[in-house]
């Protein structure tokens, strides 16, 4: 199995931390704070999970998850991450983040910031259209009928392989949306975005959502963006 890293282990990256080691992956957690702040995490899930600095995070995994706000970005550590693919769950909420003016102006996406950041890295977007809750609850082995499905998107296609089998390993199917460039289409205030796993807009109710239902929201979101 894979050992994954995780610089962040809040709601997201605790939520995947949590579906991985049931999944019988290693986990490495890391924040900002330091390791001795996620004893309690690292005492629930057991004997699979244990805490690192970011840098030590990201030098252990075999696959990475990028799980901090936006603002933040910069301080992943690039040396460690190099060859390595890194899943990247960012969004962009200015009045968290401050303002990124070429987020502003769409003329690249959160994603492919990070990736700038990482030269070395093969960064794949994924975890972030979708409420942690949600993404707890609706965790399905393969073969379910109700299984549901996540967006990815990546420029390497090798890279989207990956990730795609680790969601799989975690009870979700991938829709590869392309590359990075294409993440837009499920970032935040998107039809593609995290109520579309709410039943009726009630966030207390996770609804399944299959790949082809995934579809037809990334093309709304696509229809309305060339409207």
């Amino acid at each position: 199995m894979t050992t994954v890293g995780l610089i962040g282990s809040g709601n997201i990256g605790g939520t995947v931390a949590r579906l991985a080691v049931a999944a019988g992956h290693d986990v490495v957690l890391s924040n900002s704070r330091g390791p001795e702040t996620l004893k309690d995490l690292v005492d629930e899930l057991g004997p699979r999970a244990r805490a690192a600095t970011p840098a030590e995070a990201a030098a252990a995994g075999d696959l990475v998850v990028v799980t901090i706000p936006l603002r933040a970005y910069r301080d992943v550590p690039a040396g460690p991450l190099a060859g390595k693919v890194v899943i990247d769950t960012n969004n962009y909420y200015p009045d968290r983040d401050g303002r990124f003016p070429e987020l502003d102006d769409e003329s690249t996406t959160t994603s492919e910031l990070l990736q700038r950041h990482l030269p070395g890295s093969r960064v794949v977007k994924g975890f972030n259209n979708i409420y942690f809750e949600h993404l707890r609850a609706l965790a399905r082995p393969s073969g379910a009928e109700d299984r549901t499905a996540l967006p990815i998107a990546g420029d390497d296609p090798a890279a989207k392989a990956t990730v795609s089998a680790f969601l799989d390993s975690l009870g979700y199917e991938a829709v590869d949306v392309g590359p990075l460039a294409e993440g837009w289409r499920f970032q935040r205030d998107t039809t593609a975005y995290a109520g579309l796993y709410a039943a009726d807009g009630d966030w207390t109710r996770p609804v399944p959502v299959d790949a082809e239902r995934l579809r037809a929201a990334l093309a709304a979101a696509r229809r309305y963006a060339d409207s």
